[in-house]
């Protein structure tokens, strides 16, 4: 029985020997390896001013996104309008959720839904016409990525004609992140 005891006290010993040290070293290269959330988070969006005869308009759009790796992104954004002509007025703010899929490089696939408070102010023939309303869009798009920078088309595929605080379905963009 004494050497059946230090038989399984000897081979305990050996298990824990072998163990022990694996699993802090991997404990050890985890905690190396791993990085900090910010460390994978851009930041950048979009900027836009336009004048033209008796017309004003601009647009800031702050956005972050989250890198899970090389070819899939996830991030959030706020938006913001102005536009201004002798006839009509209108503002937006709003805000958007939006996924990044990069297949391959330069390819970058993108859904993006947006939702914005919208107050527009029509001067027509003597009289003053006034709307408020929330507007959803989800854009569906394809670019181009050179790196930090992006170009290329996407489509709104809630696109509202009587609604919608954008001309067209069709809408080219370039993104920028740093």
């Amino acid at each position: 029985m004494h050497i059946f005891f230090s038989k399984k006290i000897n081979l305990i010993v050996l298990i824990a020997a072998l163990y022990f040290p694996h699993s802090y070293l991997v404990a050890q290269e985890r905690q190396v390896s791993k990085k900090a959330f910010w460390e994978d988070v851009r930041f950048g969006g979009s900027v836009g001013v336009n004048f033209s005869n008796g017309y004003f308009g601009g647009f800031l759009a702050p956005k972050a996104v989250y890198d899970f790796n090389k070819y899939t992104s996830a991030g959030v954004g706020l938006a913001g309008s102005y536009n201004n002509t002798s006839r009509y007025s209108s503002y937006t703010a709003g805000g958007s959720v939006f996924g990044l899929l990069r297949p391959f490089n330069p390819l970058q696939l993108s859904a993006e839904f947006e939702e914005h408070y919208v107050s527009r102010d029509f001067k027509l023939d003597g009289a003053n016409i006034s709307d408020s309303y929330w507007y959803p869009a989800l854009f569906l798009g394809l670019g181009y990525n050179t790196g930090p920078m992006t170009i290329g088309i996407r489509y709104d595929v809630l696109y509202d004609s009587e609604k919608s605080i954008y001309a067209n379905a069709f809408m080219p963009f370039v993104s920028i992140y740093f």
